[in-house]
């Protein structure tokens, strides 16, 4: 509880500092989520640490906070979790937003240009392995909540290699499983990907089907065979079942916005004659193939598998 406070009490110096209009009483409430009277005293502690706060007059005279900026160098690090949402998001952008990537990566540059080299050298490795360990396959709509404590234990135990057991809720059957936390695959929803110790294969866990987690007090050895990247190319999703050749034909029509997709990193593009455009890879991931190709609707059609549409669809 006391670190909980601390914490609050340098977000909001930390806020203070980078408000340009200051922050306001009202403010201290809602973001924190407090009463007026724990706000002003909130308020009251970060002004007793720095003394040089300034004081200014807001909309309709109400009364409003800042701290000059700098004031709070010496105080302000970053962390594992912190320099790897960084990276993550460099990654996904390179996708998403390319336009806005070399902006976000000189930000990341400039944060490790600030950093004392006995601090990047302690958190870097840390983060890389972070890096390397979440895999992305992220779209847009709804997605699923995930505990973030639960987070917090399996990414300290993929940097650590700790062995740990998960209370694992699955169609038939709630139970403890003991497994190697290798990574995570994010989408529609999110899984952990994992050796399973007593199946002896790498597998998938739903996150959101993790009831409890206990880090074991055991260490193992990575497959150095394995690849996160790899294993993601098997499936057209995050599904995995035994790839298989693909071959989808769109039509004219559609043929253009089509080659501006990359559908699977593996994938071959032909355009036709008739200015039809085939597309042909292999991967496994039925049923998110048929999700994605009913988007196309009459403008695109399978050439291979033939029996597509008997195809065994993903069970747990």
């Amino acid at each position: 509880m006391f670190y909980q406070k601390t914490q609050k009490l340098l977000d909001l110096a930390l806020w203070m500092q980078n408000a340009e209009n200051g922050v306001s009483i009202t403010d201290i409430m809602q973001k924190f989520n407090v009463s007026k009277r724990t706000a002003i005293r909130m308020k009251d502690m970060v002004k007793l640490q720095f003394p040089q706060i300034k004081e200014i007059s807001g909309p309709h005279n109400t009364k409003r906070w800042l701290i000059p900026q700098s004031s709070l160098g010496q105080y302000v690090g970053f962390s594992v979790s912190e320099i790897n949402a960084l990276q993550n998001a460099i990654k996904l952008m390179k996708t998403k937003l390319p336009e806005d990537v070399d902006t976000i990566e000189t930000v990341l540059h400039k944060i490790k240009a600030s950093m004392s080299s006995e601090a990047l050298n302690r958190i870097e490795p840390d983060a890389e392995a972070l890096l390397e360990a979440e895999g992305y396959a992220l779209r847009p709509g709804p997605k699923i909540k995930i505990d973030q404590q639960f987070m917090q234990k399996l990414r300290n135990a993929v940097i650590a290699c700790k062995v740990i057991k998960i209370k694992y809720q699955s169609k038939t059957k709630n139970e403890w499983r003991t497994v190697h936390p290798y990574g995570f695959l994010y989408g529609n929803k999110h899984y952990l990907i994992a050796y399973h110790t007593k199946k002896k294969a790498i597998c998938h866990f739903d996150l959101n089907n993790i009831q409890a987690i206990e880090v074991l007090d055991e260490y193992f050895t990575r497959d150095p065979e394995f690849s996160l990247e790899k294993f993601a190319e098997q499936s057209f999703g995050v599904y995995q079942e035994e790839p298989f050749d693909v071959e989808w034909l769109f039509d004219a029509k559609v043929a253009d916005d089509a080659s501006k997709y990359i559908f699977h990193p593996t994938q071959k593009m032909i355009f036709n004659p008739d200015g039809t455009l085939t597309v042909k890879f292999h991967a496994g991931g039925a049923r998110e193939m048929d999700w994605h190709l009913y988007t196309w609707g009459k403008h695109v059609k399978v050439i291979k598998p033939k029996d597509f549409s008997k195809r065994k669809i993903y069970k747990e």
